[in-house]
């Protein structure tokens, strides 16, 4: 039996927890704020309740997974987990709308045909298909496998089969998810709904590499999830208790300032208060930032290996609490899409990032009794990309997101009419806050590994070059996402439990 520290309380890092205990290793978490789940958090106010990180889990054989992994036991006995029927609306910037039935390819193919017109689900569905195919390519690579040692192979392959296109004499292929839409899909409104996908994420569809094509199939094969009774906030309580029953021991309030090492391989952690605790395998559930710093400087990642990303895009996130109760059969997810896509993207991504006038908002309004005060109220949360922190935030910040919030209300109204007239009050959560929670100091959100790009997508390995020091969670392999955080948890266990030959889930 190893003495195993954890630092942080994230998703990936209690997943990794609760394998490593279940395996006969004594796990300790290092949390440095006062609770567990990092960015699954939840805000409460006058009897409403809502969700401040992801409101919809994709792929939840991964969290299912760990249930029957740490105890035999389906997560459904400690959560109830719901398919969302339709998996989403769309209004796009001419204004048709166009709702998408849950998991059903056939279903889906038919909106779009009654929506958009004949032959337009045809080319969603022949998309899928080759969307499936770069699934199958990327799956284990990407999701289910420590990063290769050779992953410059991943790097340099582009695994999206993509469609021959002819243009002045020449035979291209699509390179980038904008030239799929372009290209493929050849219908605007369809190459926004697939654009969508990419800047959910943070990722702009004009550079993002053609195999970003997993992230719109990942939800349309295994459909979109959410936890009746409270909100993903729930999942992170049922992964948390999962861990106290397994014996893992939590310390709240408990900030890891350094990582002691002993002849090239790891021997404890120090904290805040100046003790030192000894532990044979660190697990850091941290940023590139904080690693480095916790190790004094000294480089854990070697010549030739994937280096670390850093910075990218946040999350602003308005908390709507409404009179009037949510109407029978309004859809649980709502994209309401930018009017001028490309000058919204041209705004998150240019030279000097802002937001858009009017951005690309979602709109979440779940069917759940459990964050209303009554059956006459409503909690709908509203979130759209925005660029990371640039500096400390300020008064003059704070301004700037309050007037951005105000923004989202006006767009959201485009789905919801007569929202203003229904308003209670609103929260602002900022990239502050997503900073706060999650210890990603400018509020970044890491994307989802993907290949191709020359490798600019992919995060680095798992594994460090000071033995006995693992890395989880979405800065590191296989990057953000809760399936892929899920996993990068699953994959930290087997490499400390079975070693270096660890291959990855069968």
């Amino acid at each position: 039996m190893a003495r195993i520290a954890v630092i942080g309380a994230g998703m990936g890092a209690m997943a990794a927890a609760a394998r490593l205990a279940v395996a006969g290793h004594r796990v300790v978490v290092y949390e440095r704020t006062r609770t567990y789940g990092g960015a699954l958090g939840r805000f409460e106010r006058d009897g409403f309740s809502f969700d401040t990180g992801p409101g919809l889990l994709p792929l939840p054989a991964v969290w299912r997974d760990l249930f029957v992994k740490t105890g035999k036991e389906p997560l459904e006995s400690r959560v109830e987990l719901v398919q969302v029927d339709p998996s989403s609306r769309h209004v796009f910037a001419d204004g048709t709308e166009v709702s998408l039935p849950n998991a059903s390819r056939a279903g889906v193919v038919a909106a779009l045909d009654a929506a958009l017109g004949a032959a337009a689900g045809q080319r969603w569905g022949d998309f899928l298909v080759r969307a499936r195919e770069t699934w199958d390519r990327t799956r284990r690579p990407l999701l289910e496998e420590p990063l290769w040692p050779n992953w410059e192979v991943l790097a340099g392959r582009e695994p999206y089969p993509s469609v021959p296109h002819k243009r002045l004499l020449r035979t291209r292929r699509a390179g980038t998810l904008a030239e799929v839409g372009a290209w493929e899909l050849r219908e605007p409104r369809l190459a926004a709904l697939l654009e969508s996908h990419a800047l959910a994420y943070g990722l702009d569809p004009r550079t993002a590499p053609a195999n970003t094509a997993v992230l719109p199939y990942m939800e349309y094969a295994f459909g979109v999830w959410y936890v009746r009774g409270g909100g993903l906030r729930e999942l992170a309580r049922a992964v948390y208790e999962r861990c106290l029953a397994r014996r893992v021991e939590f310390r709240f309030e408990a900030e890891v300032t350094g990582i002691v090492e002993e002849d090239g391989r790891v021997a404890g952690v120090q904290l805040a208060e100046g003790a030192v605790t000894e532990a044979e395998f660190v697990v850091a559930g941290v940023t590139p930032d904080v690693l480095d710093r916790l190790c004094g400087g000294s480089p854990v990642r070697g010549e030739g290996e994937v280096p670390p990303q850093r910075g990218g895009a946040s999350r602003l996130t308005v908390l709507l609490a409404l009179r009037g109760g949510r109407p029978e059969g309004a859809a649980h997810r709502t994209v309401v899409h930018a009017r001028d896509s490309e000058a919204e993207l041209d705004c998150l991504f240019g030279a000097t990032p802002g937001m858009a006038a009017r951005p690309t908002v979602t709109v979440l309004r779940p069917d759940d009794p459990a964050l209303v005060p009554d059956a006459d109220h409503e909690a709908v949360t509203l979130s759209a990309v925005v660029p990371a922190l640039d500096g400390e935030p300020d008064r003059t910040t704070a301004e700037t997101y309050a007037h951005r919030a105000e923004r989202l209300i006006d767009v959201a109204e485009r789905a919801l009419p007569g929202l203003r007239d229904r308003l209670l009050w609103h929260e602002v959560c900022t990239p502050a806050d997503v900073a706060a929670a999650t210890g990603a100091a400018d509020g970044a959100v890491p994307v989802p590994a993907l290949a191709g790009a020359a490798g600019r997508l992919l995060h680095p390995a798992n594994g460090t070059r000071t033995g006995g020091l693992f890395t989880v969670g979405g800065w590191s392999h296989p990057g953000g996402g809760l399936p892929h955080a899920g996993m990068s948890g699953a994959l930290v266990a087997g490499l400390v439990v079975e070693g270096p030959e660890f291959r990855g889930s069968r």
